[in-house]
């Protein structure tokens, strides 16, 4: 099994040898790179199986950096962050975060979300087959979290391609937020409905720029969302 390959854009030298440690310890293989700028470099050149970043960098704003990255990868990415406003977060999972932890913070608490979000994808415990899912032109891949519409590949996030599995697999019905959430995370982390509208939000976009005579996700008024699935062609 090809062990997973973290890389760590940290800025401040203390923090960055305690995630090391931490890393290390879990038998993970890490790089390290103190400021943004040669991040996309560096992804490009060899995609990591997942980012812990920080958003305050010396030489450019980490919430623009991750904006950078969704361009061109799906890869996992954690902010680390000092900021604690909700806007700031909402923000970050607009542009393609899939979870953020707030300075100071526990190792154990980062090496286990670390832990989740490459379980979820698929990058620790890869299975043997490569088993799709396939109706009205949408095409899933559950092992490599890829998603194809009429196509056209939808780079979507871990957290978008699991919402997409939950809407695939219940067409028509509408969705609470509450039931959406409980299926998005499995390490019981303390969410507000507004993030899954953040996701949802991303989501729906690159869903209708590959089907744009469509809406496939329709928000529900007080109660949640209906996914109705898109046409071929």
């Amino acid at each position: 099994m090809k062990t997973a390959h973290v890389l760590v854009v940290e800025d401040e030298p203390k923090i960055a040898a305690l995630l090391l440690d931490y890393l290390h310890r879990d038998h993970y293989a890490v790089s390290l790179l103190n400021s943004g700028l040669p991040v996309m470099d560096r992804i490009r050149a060899a995609t990591p199986s997942l980012i812990l970043l920080d958003i305050m960098l010396p030489d450019m704003d980490g919430i623009c950096l991750c904006r950078e990255i969704r361009q061109i990868s799906t890869v996992p990415i954690i902010m680390l962050t000092a900021r604690i406003e909700e806007a700031d977060r909402l923000r970050g999972f607009e542009l393609g975060a899939d979870d953020y932890v707030c300075k100071p913070f526990s190792p154990r608490e980062v090496m286990a979300r670390v832990a989740a979000l490459l379980r979820r994808a698929g990058q620790q415990h890869p299975a043997p087959t490569t088993a799709t899912e396939y109706t009205w032109g949408l095409h899933l891949e559950p092992n490599s979290h890829r998603a194809v519409l009429n196509g056209q590949e939808l780079m979507l996030t871990p957290v978008e391609f699991r919402l997409l599995r939950q809407f695939h697999g219940q067409p028509n019905t509408v969705l609470s937020r509450e039931s959406l959430l409980e299926n998005l995370y499995d390490d019981h982390r303390v969410v507000t409905a507004r993030t899954v509208d953040s996701h949802i939000k991303n989501l729906r976009s690159k869903l209708q720029a590959a089907a744009p005579a469509h809406r496939p996700i329709q928000a529900v008024y007080g109660v949640g969302y209906r996914f109705q699935p898109p046409r071929v062609g």
